[in-house]
Formats: structure tokens, C-alpha cells, sequence
């Protein structure tokens, strides 16, 4: 407990834009965010005054980052999980806790419970399980055709760790990395979705409305809030299906579940229908929900204290019809656009409305360093508002 305040104190792991902008949700509830760091230079670092620098891969770090916290909580999910389940033992309250957070950290185990579970998945196979992984992805690949879909059961992200094979032959330096892998059926995807909620451990949940997510080259470039054409009834499946996961996994703070919207049937809403398949698992607050910063009467970043605290959670009404996020991806190292003091002043003249969001990190191709928010009425003036921001900010493009 901060005696200065006699609130509680929530330490979360990890110091980059999540654990960055969390901070800036904990000053209007007075909370005091600690943050376990690995430079100072890390992007949360560099706002929060409780700074702890070390190493997330170590027990003795993390226990002495933990002593004097209320709750653990975290910025990513790559922290070992007997790490996890130890502090836990130690009597620390981390939330999420071991248990859950394997089925976020591992692959095989998430699509194991949740075919288990009877959740609607993509026809997989973990290759991992097989003394032949060969073998084993070419018989998976005459069940279900190709091209599949390779996925490093661990450490992937934003594309990375993710290969869209076309025959046996492309799979061979990926299989002989020695990489844990599991393969997948390539669906027909008409667009992808997720479903970001938050749930406490007293059990309380809490959804945000269905968003669509735009993805270029494995990297999501745009959200879109409420998803649009998205019938009622699907969107209160998509919401449901994510809340009855979370309570059934032991989720606590915000679970974001990523969907394929499959392509099909020709009494589709817009060209979507088919079925939602769920993809990836995310247990801490997600790019998918950035939007909720202006876009909803609580964002992820509050509702993630507030669940790990046992707080009641907060309403996720929209704040307006349309919400449109895109992120600020780095472009090519040979583009040098005004420096981005001059494009986030330019930038702020040209579209006032649009709300900027820095993550205090470096540029570098393809890599996330912001996002820009838009809100209105009208779902195409919206759009164009928030990309033409985004490519203004990142390449000094002057849309008209």
C-alpha cells in the first residue's frame, strides 16, 4: 500500500506503450503504477517515476520488483510462467496468473483447451507431438489442402513467427529451425475481428462492442469501432464467446480474443458472414482496444487496473457512432519526412479533431510507434481522417 495516498500499489511488468499508457490511466485514480523495466529508455520509463530496471526472465528480479506491490500485472507475455506461478506461491496476487496466462503464452495449449472446450478453431495439428513433424504436416496438408499456415507455438507476434506455406518443399528450413510449431488449415477469411473484454476476480465482465482490425503484412494498420455490417446477433456471439472464455480460463484484467470472420454464404451482411473461428488470445491490454482511450466511457487501460484491482469494472459505452484508430508503423530507412516535432505540429493544425498518441520509442521499419484516434458520425469521413493523420505523421504525406 503507498503510505502517501493509502492506495494500493500495482506493479506491472514490462515497460513499453501498454505499461506507458496504463500509467497515464492510474493518475486520475490516484493509483501508483510500478514498472519493472529493462532500460530506462523503455518507453514507460521515460513517463512513470517508479521505475524498477531488470530482468523479467529472472526469478530474483521479479521477486524484488514484487515486494512492496499490491498486484503483479503485465506489459507482455513473455515472462517464464513458473516465474508466474512462483510468485504466486510467494503469496503475491498476479493477475493474470500462471494458469491462464499459458494458454496466452502457448499456442498448442490454447488451441488444446480450446477445441476442448468446444470453441470454434481452424483445424490444426501441433507438429511438436509428432517423431516425424514431416510426416505429420504432410498428412495434415492432404487432410486439409494447402497452402496451411505454420505458427511458432511461442514468442510470435505482429507477423513474426507466422509462415503461409504453399507445399511441402517451403516448409523445410522452418521445420529443420527446430522451432516448436504447430500448422494450421488456411481459412477463407472475408475480415478479422476482436472481441476485447475484462473480467475480474470476483467475476465480474465487462465487453466492448465487436472491432474490426485491418491487417497489412501480419501487422494490424487500422481498427474500426463498431465493426461495421456486423449484425447484433453475431457481434452478441462474438462477445459472448470471449466472456465465457475468459470466466473459463480464469482470465483477469483484459482478455482481447482475435477472430477470423469467415467468407460464405450468400445471405451474408455486407459480404461477411460464415462463422468466427478465434485465432489468438491476448491477456493484458491489446492494440485492438486502443481505440477506447477517447472512444469509450472506459478504456482498456482503466478497466485493466480496475479488474486487477477487484475494482467494478466501468461501462464500455462508444463515446461516438464511429471510432477509427490507425497505427504509425516506421517506414523504410531511406525516407526522411520533416522531423516529427514539424509533422505532429502540421499534423495537429490539419485535423484538431484527431487525438495523437507517442509511444516513446524509436523509428524503425514496420515497428509500431503510435497511433491516431478519430471519432464522428460518418463512418468513411472518419476513416479518412484518422489514415490520412497516420500517413502524414509517418511519412509527411499531404492528402488533401
Amino acid at each position: 500500500m503507498d503510505e502517501r495516498t493509502g492506495l494500493p500499489v500495482v506493479g506491472m511488468v514490462g515497460a513499453g506503450q501498454l505499461a506507458r499508457m496504463t500509467h497515464q490511466a492510474a493518475i486520475p485514480l490516484g493509483q501508483s503504477l510500478r514498472i519493472l523495466a529493462d532500460s530506462l529508455d523503455d518507453g514507460a520509463a521515460l513517463v512513470a517515476a517508479d521505475v524498477v530496471v531488470g530482468d523479467y526472465r529472472s526469478l530474483a528480479d521479479l521477486r524484488a520488483f514484487a515486494a512492496g506491490c499490491d498486484v503483479i500485472t503485465f506489459d507482455h507475455e513473455h515472462v517464464p510462467n513458473d516465474h508466474i506461478a512462483a510468485l504466486a506461491a510467494d503469496g503475491v496476487s498476479v493477475q493474470p496468473g500462471a494458469d491462464a496466462l499459458r494458454f496466452a503464452q502457448d499456442k498448442a495449449a490454447m488451441r488444446t483447451k480450446l477445441t476442448a472446450m468446444g470453441v470454434p478453431v481452424p483445424r490444426w495439428v501441433d507438429l511438436t507431438l509428432s517423431g516425424d513433424p514431416v510426416g505429420a504436416l504432410a498428412e495434415f496438408g492432404d487432410k486439409v489442402g494447402w497452402p496451411l499456415v505454420l505458427k511458432a507455438t511461442v514468442g510470435g507476434y505482429d507477423g513474426k513467427g507466422v509462415w503461409v506455406l504453399d507445399s511441402l518443399d517451403d516448409a523445410s528450413e522452418v521445420l529443420a529451425s527446430g522451432t516448436p510449431l504447430l500448422a494450421e488449415e488456411k481459412v477463407p477469411i472475408a475480415r478479422e475481428l476482436a472481441a476485447v473484454v475484462a473480467r475480474s476476480p470476483f467475476g465480474q465482465g465487462a465487453a466492448w462492442c465487436v472491432v474490426e482490425t485491418v491487417q497489412r503484412d501480419g501487422i494490424c494498420v487500422e481498427v474500426i469501432a463498431p465493426a461495421p455490417g456486423l449484425s447484433d446477433e453475431r457481434a452478441d456471439e462474438a462477445q459472448q464467446l470471449a466472456l465465457r472464455i475468459a470466466a473459463e480460463l480464469g482470465v483477469t484484467g483484459v482478455l482481447a480474443v482475435e477472430l477470423f470472420e469467415t467468407a460464405g454464404a450468400a445471405e451474408s451482411v455486407d459480404g461477411y458472414s460464415g462463422s468466427l473461428l478465434v485465432n489468438e488470445l491476448a491477456m493484458r491490454p491489446h492494440n485492438s482496444g486502443h481505440w477506447t482511450i477517447e472512444g469509450a466511457r472506459t478504456s482498456q487501460l482503466e478497466q485493466h487496473l480496475r479488474a486487477v484491482l477487484d475494482y467494478p469494472l466501468g461501462t464500455t459505452t462508444l463515446t461516438a457512432p464511429v471510432v477509427v484508430m490507425a497505427n504509425l508503423l516506421g517506414g523504410p530507412d531511406d525516407v526522411v519526412p520533416k522531423s516529427i516535432d514539424e509533422r505532429v505540429h502540421h499534423c495537429m493544425a490539419r485535423w484538431p479533431d484527431v487525438k495523437i498518441h507517442l509511444y516513446g520509442k524509436g523509428m524503425r521499419p514496420g515497428r509500431k510507434i503510435g497511433h491516431v484516434t478519430a471519432l464522428g458520425d460518418d463512418l468513411a469521413a472518419v476513416r479518412y481522417r484518422a489514415q490520412a493523420a497516420a500517413d502524414y505523421l509517418m511519412n509527411g504525406d499531404d492528402r488533401a
